[in-house]
């Protein structure tokens, strides 16, 4: 017998280790291969809320294409992080008064391999919590030895075919970890910085020109003032030269078109080693590179001798102050800009000039653009792919090198006339190059960017570059699952890759999800306390562990207290415990096409409350079917006929929604089939034929194989959503049977045989009766359970035949005690009435309701309300409020008004019908 209430921690555990126990997640069966590979979580990572959207979307999409017979395949695996990990490693030495110089590279190497051995799995114990269906068995890591060959081979080959170079170049620089970054490792945030205004004298004239820049220590670095060609106020000026300041240099005036004339003083300093697009214009007009900083950010020997060894931001202020003393500071205002800072170290980066490997991507950009534009990948939702092509037409040579120990060393040996050789290994150089052992060898110090080995993920995790029979088999892949902020990342790099090295695309679509925001639309980060833990969700956390948690490393006790207050407020009972399946539907329900997804807990107890209802439906199923006898002969009633028809369409719904990735229609059938036809309707209209002394026992088999038939598919449809519940129901539902797993068996398909449009339109009818009594009853505000005498006039035959024909099933769901045929002209007593086509509904109000009492009732909530609305109101046209507050709370307070009229208006029109009496 089934507990009375769900408990979803009961049942969780034990069907995960049951299914994972049993290899159910391996690829299985002759039918077509289906491979969807997992977006490798950083080895340091900890399951966050667009974890859980994401992998809970590769899941319904997993368990429906095993169900449906396809060889199903996702591969799981962990990225190597190699800034994150260093970093948490290096944390480790410092606690202990070390660092890796003191330990040397081999013996760090092999302190972070110990890290991951004892903490370096912490998300995929998480990710288990999920339910998702990953083939463990066959997880990979980055660092992994089958997995590492594969990156020194594709870089071999790519640098054998001239893709990849070393040189000198500008490169997003992080001078606390002292390596290159990419562009995904900077964060741009608005900061209150200043904008100086300084002149710049011109050389063998009277005058100045003016700049203004938010770096002035960067200007020891200038080679250049520029101007646009189109600017009449400077011509006169391109060609000469102006006095550099501190420094006794002078540099030119050149003109550029990238100048915006318009803006500021139209005159721009160009420090080609300090700025992106200055070191473009340095490239374009030749000018010389000065970079001024040593890789901490102190000021090198180029900068003059005042300055040398200065931090840069103590050099900003010794240099501004120096300006202001020879008066070359015409003013300095407030200016909000975006710094960026490294996601890792939170220190401000630096465009940095150095010596780095890179690869050249026009050449690998152009069949990745063509695979996408003849529709050999598709974008989903659409317009993605204008992001895509953006980002690939205008591409730059990609920076792979990294000033880091933890990673994949590059494969690139040097001779002491610094002669470059590449190979796995130093004997697979000797041999190749045919070096003697008298030559001495060093290798690259630098490790290849994590996104280089992420590149190769979905054929690498494969087997590649040995042409195993997994490669045939599942690649390419059907499906990547994704966010769009790593479109550029390593979206477009396995598509260039794949089509690199397999000569195919690496997946055939890609479905991009949206941003996972709280419920006011507000980017989820820990300095505004917003943050949810999808475990927490799952397995509730009391109210001062959640503060702890959210309060604990903030440095700032000003932040600290305002996110602990925030907290309190919003979770005064900590967050209760909604289970896997509760937090897995609200995911799917909220899966949209949309760019954003506002996660509130208010749906998350919804679908809680789902979970629950699909509980008592089986247990009430099964109290009914559970040791009764069915007949070999059955007769279906006309309720049975109807689910059986809904339940058909349905499946066709459901199945259309998953082919087009729209979760959220899927989910949405889903509940509405289950909660609203079955459980509200079908299994109420069940009762009157299983307690009547009348059904025989072939009505009796007919309503009980439908109780059991229409639940056992509801398992299986829903199952890729909630697989947890569903197993258990499953389970008991197929308790004698030899079956084993839910996961195993087929997905529902259409059985055309059980469509019938004439019963649902029949159906539709008796459910509009039944509503229409319901909707007076509450408006009228009589008690739920009183049964009521309803008169019935007018209305065709047809009305009448199918009154007849479903009489038992409409008295018991109205809760009616008697009906009354009106004859034509027959005069009725003071009624609430309602129409339904030509059928008249009346309900005699006499003896029901105290029409003094209720009319006084709603008059005091009408002038309440109308109280809220004139608030409301003026609130709007407030200017303070509309100017100054979010967008966010501008809406929800127009929302709130507009439910309010809604319901005034609604009160209103039951007390025109209540005086009418």
């Amino acid at each position: 017998m089934m507990d009375k209430t769900y408990n979803p921690n009961a049942i969780e555990k034990h069907w995960y280790a049951f299914w994972e126990q049993n290899n159910f997640f391996a690829p299985k069966g002759e039918g077509k291969p289906f491979c969807l590979m997992i977006p490798p979580p950083n080895v340091t990572g900890s399951l966050h809320m667009g974890h859980g959207f994401g992998t809970t979307l590769m899941d319904i999409l997993v368990r429906f294409h095993r169900m449906t017979g396809d060889k199903t395949l996702w591969q799981p695996g962990t990225d190597h992080a190699g800034i994150a990990t260093q970093m948490v490693v290096e944390r480790q030495l410092m606690l202990e008064g070390k660092s890796r110089h003191d330990l040397g590279r081999e013996a760090f190497e092999k302190k972070v391999w110990e890290w991951k051995a004892e903490s370096g799995n912490t998300i995929t114990r998480q990710l288990r919590e999920l339910g998702v269906t990953v083939d463990w068995d066959r997880e990979k890591f980055t660092m992994d030895e089958s997995f590492s060959f594969a990156v020194r081979e594709a870089f071999i080959r790519l640098y054998n075919e001239g893709f990849i170079y070393r040189g000198t170049r500008l490169v997003n620089w992080d001078p606390k970890l002292l390596t290159a970054i990419s562009d995904l490792e900077v964060i741009n945030e608005e900061e209150e910085g200043q904008l100086w205004h300084i002149r710049y004298p011109l050389v063998g004239i009277q005058g100045h020109l003016t700049i203004a820049t938010t770096r002035p220590e960067t200007l020891l670095g200038d080679t250049a003032l520029a101007v646009h060609p189109d600017d009449t106020r400077y011509a006169r000026f391109i060609g000469k030269e102006v006095q550099l300041p501190l420094t006794g240099r002078t540099i030119p005036v050149i003109a550029d078109e990238y100048v915006d004339k318009d803006f500021g003083s139209g005159v721009v300093k160009i420090t080609p080693a300090h700025d992106f697009n200055d070191y473009a214009i340095g490239q374009r007009h030749h000018l010389k590179m000065i970079n001024i900083f040593t890789p901490d950010a102190h000021l090198n020997e180029n900068a003059p001798n005042a300055y040398q060894g200065l931090e840069r931001f103590a050099a900003r202020e010794q240099i501004v102050k120096d300006l202001s003393v020879l008066g070359l500071i015409e003013k300095v205002e407030k200016h909000t800009l975006k710094i960026p800072r490294g996601d890792r170290s939170g220190v401000v980066i630096e465009p940095y000039l150095t010596k780095q490997w890179f690869m050249n991507m026009k050449a690998l950009a152009e069949p990745a653009l063509s695979a996408v534009k003849e529709g050999n990948i598709k974008f989903i939702p659409e317009n993605w792919t204008k992001t895509y092509y953006q980002w690939l037409e205008n591409i730059e040579d990609w920076c792979i090198s990294r000033q880091l120990w933890w990673g994949h060393r590059i494969p690139v040996w040097y001779d002491e006339n610094g002669n470059t050789y590449v190979g796995h290994n130093e004997g697979d150089v000797r041999a190749t190059y045919n070096i003697s052992t008298d030559t001495d060898l060093l290798q690259e110090n630098d490790v290849l960017d994590t996104w280089f080995s992420s590149g190769l993920w979905p054929f690498a995790t494969l087997g590649w570059p040995n042409e195993t029979e997994d490669l045939k088999t599942f690649y390419p892949t059907n499906i990547l699952v994704t966010g769009f902020d790593i479109i550029f990342f390593w979206v477009a790099r396995m598509i260039m890759m794949g089509l690199k090295f397999m000569e195919d695309v690496p997946f055939k679509e890609v479905y991009i999800t949206g941003l996972i925001r709280d419920a006011e639309g507000q980017k989820m980060s820990k300095s505004k306390g917003n943050i949810l833990d999808p475990l927490d969700l799952i397995h509730g956390i009391s109210l001062d562990d959640l503060v702890y948690k959210r309060v604990y490393g903030l440095l700032q006790p000003r932040m600290a207290q305002k996110i602990e207050k925030a907290t309190r407020e919003q979770y005064p009972d900590g967050i209760k415990a909604y289970g896997t399946d509760a937090l897995r539907f609200t995911f799917a329900a909220l899966a949209t096409h949309g760019r954003e997804i506002r996660f509130d807990t208010g749906r998350l107890e919804g679908y809680r409350n789902f979970c629950n209802k699909l509980w008592n439906a089986a247990r009430y199923v099964l109290m009914n079917t559970e040791n009764k006898s069915l007949s070999d002969k059955k007769h279906f009633s006309f309720p049975d006929k109807w689910i059986l028809s809904r339940l058909q369409n349905t499946i066709e719904s459901a199945r259309i929604a998953l082919k087009d990735y729209r979760f959220d229609l899927f989910a949405q059938s889903l509940y509405e089939f289950t909660w609203n036809e079955y459980c509200d309707w079908y299994l109420e209209l069940s009762k009157p034929l299983l307690n009547s002394d009348k059904s025989n026992e072939e009505e009796l088999s007919g309503t009980r194989h439908t109780l059991i038939f229409v639940l056992e598919h509801i398992t299986r449809l829903i199952h890729p959503i909630i697989p947890f519940i569903t197993e258990e129901i499953w389970q008991r539902i197929n308790k004698d049977s030899h079956k084993v797993s839910i996961m195993w068996e087929s997905y529902p398909i259409v059985d055309k045989k059980l469509k019938n449009p004439a019963i649902e339109t029949e159906m539709a009818w008796v459910q509009n009766i039944i509503v229409t009594v319901r909707t007076i009853r509450s408006e009228m505000n009589i008690a739920p359970g009183k049964p009521l005498s309803i008169l019935l006039n007018k209305g065709t035959s047809l009305d009448k035949e199918r009154f007849k024909s479903h009489e038992t099933f409409i008295m018991t769901l109205a809760k009616l005690e008697k009906v009354t045929w009106l004859k034509d002209g027959e005069p009725h007593p003071e009624s609430a009435t309602a129409l339904l086509g030509e059928l008249e509904i009346l309900i005699p109000m006499k003896g029901l309701i105290n029409k003094a009492e209720e009319s006084e009732r709603l008059k005091k909530e009408i002038v309440k309300l109308k109280k809220e609305v004139a608030r409301s109101e003026t609130k709007l046209r407030n200017p303070n409020f509309v100017e100054k507050a979010p967008r966010d709370v501008i809406e929800k307070e127009q929302v709130k008004l507009e439910d309010i009229q809604n319901t005034l208006k609604k009160l209103e029109q039951q007390l025109e019908r209540i005086e009418a009496f």
